[in-house]
């Protein structure tokens, strides 16, 4: 059997996955969890075969999930998410997601894509690859990113500090490299221009 976490804040597809993975012979759901923090926690615990993540969770999205667990447990990460932008694609690949593929697809899909990545493969959806190797890259480093990734809901320059073990004078500076790089005035605009490109 297949050992499966899944992780959506939306129930109702939470569920409604779940009731249509248990009907599979090789797969068992040993998890439904409706965010990033909590299924952390409960794959940390469970230690699933696989862990389906929706990509756009509160808290810790798909990406944060995976980056965690690949770092803890042996577990392969699946990121479902309903507005795949080709930048998420490459973030999500640098941490270790093993599929990668849009919730428009039927349950018959994901869970092949799930015994795929079981078997030690990885899987990424055609058409989003396709987009991927199309679109222009981020001109902002890692670093930048994780600035604007930990201030994209308003936080404070000490809270984004805090969070990222960063003076907060490091912080001014990179915002202010951040937002010569995007042409913008504001890092409401900086965090609105890399949301809109899947930098973050």
């Amino acid at each position: 059997m297949i050992r499966v976490l899944l992780a959506d804040d939306e129930g109702m597809i939470r569920s409604a996955l779940a009731a249509l993975l248990r009907l599979e012979d090789d797969i068992e759901v040993v998890a439904e969890c409706e965010d990033g923090e909590q299924a952390v926690a409960e794959a940390l615990r469970l230690q699933p075969d696989v862990c389906l993540l929706d990509l756009e969770m509160p808290g810790l999205d798909g990406v944060q999930v995976a980056e965690r667990l690949n770092r803890a447990i042996a577990t392969r990460c699946v990121v479902v998410t309903r507005h795949a932008r080709p930048g998420v694609l490459r973030r999500a690949l640098a941490s270790g997601v093993a599929g990668f593929l849009p919730k428009s697809r039927g349950a018959d899909e994901v869970a092949a894509v799930i015994r795929r990545v079981a078997a030690g493969a990885r899987y990424v959806d055609p058409e989003i690859a396709a987009d991927a190797l199309s679109d222009e890259r981020s001109p902002l480093t890692d670093r930048e990113l994780d600035v604007l990734r930990a201030g994209r809901r308003g936080e404070t320059t000490g809270q984004i500090a805090r969070a990222l073990a960063l003076a907060p004078g490091t912080v001014r500076n990179h915002i202010s490299v951040i937002l010569g790089k995007l042409h913008v005035g504001t890092r409401q605009q900086a965090v609105l221009i890399a949301e809109e490109r899947g930098w973050i």
